[in-house]
Formats: structure tokens, C-alpha cells, sequence
């Protein structure tokens, strides 16, 4: 009885590891598939958009000299409320000091994940400060 039920544990761990390895191969995929078509210059840079669980961070980059012209996140700051709410708040940082480092167009890279929720929110934000992508 106890192994039975040790087994039928050890088989839905697989399972659920199984999942998340196919979750992430399938984010790579995406991501790759993005990235292929989407490349910085120094007319029109790239704004990456990295989205985890509980941290948001956006970076304008010169795909050509391979350097990073601004940056944002919510890495060491004590910002409350929720993930959207600080997206948002990102959004417009990061238009901000892109209009700090002169920065009027970017290309918009959302690393592979779907356009809606948090990834729409923080890129309303940053149109509505002035950045055009």
C-alpha cells in the first residue's frame, strides 16, 4: 500500500516535470521565433520585456553595438500593489529615460509571451508617455 501510493506520487511528479520542461521549450521557441524577426538599431532600439512571477524589468537596447541604452525594474524597489500596477509604473519609467536619452521609436520585444495582461499594460503605459512602437 505504501509503495503504491510512493509510486503514484514519484509518477505525478514526472509528470507535472514533464509539463513544465515542454512549457519552457515552448517559451524558448516563442522567444526565438520573436527575436528572429525583431532587431535593435540605433534609430530605433529594442524594448525587452522580462515578466516573472514577481518581478518586472524592461531594458532599451542597441542590438548593433550590443549595448544597453536604458533600463528599468522592479529588482530592489519596494513598490506595492500588483503586478499590473507595476507595470505600469515600469511603462512610464522606462519612457521616461527613454526620452532622457533621446529616444522617440522603439521596436518592441515581448520575449515570447502573449500580448495581453501585465506585457499590454506596461506597453500602454509607455505610449501614453510618448514612446512609439
Amino acid at each position: 500500500m505504501l509503495m503504491k501510493l510512493y509510486f503514484a506520487r514519484l509518477e505525478r511528479l514526472v509528470s507535472n516535470m514533464a509539463n513544465f520542461t515542454k512549457r519552457l521549450r515552448n517559451l524558448g521557441l516563442r522567444k526565438n521565433r520573436v527575436r528572429a524577426k525583431v532587431s535593435g538599431t540605433a534609430e530605433r532600439p529594442r524594448l525587452s520585456v522580462t515578466i516573472s512571477n514577481k518581478h518586472i524589468s524592461a531594458q532599451i537596447i542597441d542590438d548593433v553595438k550590443k549595448h544597453t541604452l536604458a533600463s528599468a525594474t522592479t529588482v530592489g524597489t519596494k513598490q506595492s500593489g500588483t503586478i499590473t500596477e507595476q507595470a505600469v509604473l515600469i511603462g512610464t519609467d522606462i519612457a521616461k529615460k527613454a526620452k532622457k536619452a533621446k529616444i522617440t521609436t522603439v521596436v518592441f520585444d515581448r520575449n515570447g509571451r502573449q500580448y495581453a495582461g501585465r506585457l499590454s499594460a506596461l506597453a500602454d503605459a509607455a505610449r501614453a508617455e510618448g514612446l512609439e512602437f
